[in-house]
């Protein structure tokens, strides 16, 4: 592969928690308090109820797979040399979706496929991809 960096994520103040469970390989997402639902992406307010107390819980890890596409065309250089891959949208087993890469063959996949989370190191971040469960 050539030597090509691959676009960082932008990290706030409010993402940070997220990021820094990431790199120990904790799946963390915020609850909010006042209306118990699950939150994301990291955010200063409850989507839900507004309610701005907001906590970082332990998540599954877990989801369906809602929807996908296969990329043969990367909007970034440093994706190139990895086409065809799938992104997609996972809905978590608490309830927020994210689009995410998909560690899955296009043949494999499927509306509602069990996923669960897998860290891929990038320009030696990790990343929350998914994988078919049991892989």
């Amino acid at each position: 592969m050539t030597n090509i960096s691959f676009p960082e994520p932008t990290i706030t103040a409010v993402s940070k928690p997220f990021w820094d469970k990431i790199a120990e390989k904790q799946f963390f997402l915020q609850r909010c308090d006042d209306c118990a639902q699950w939150v994301f992406y990291p955010r200063a307010h409850c989507p839900h109820c507004f309610g701005s107390n907001l906590t970082w819980k332990e998540a599954s890890g877990k989801g369906k797979v809602k929807s996908w596409s296969i990329v043969h065309r990367a909007g970034h250089p440093a994706w190139q040399e990895r086409t065809p891959y799938a992104v997609g949208i996972v809905e978590l087993a608490e309830g927020p979706t994210l689009l995410t890469h998909l560690l899955i063959g296009e043949q494999d996949l499927s509306y509602q496929l069990p996923v669960e989370i897998s860290f891929q190191s990038l320009n030696e971040r990790l990343l929350p991809f998914f994988q078919k469960k049991g892989d």
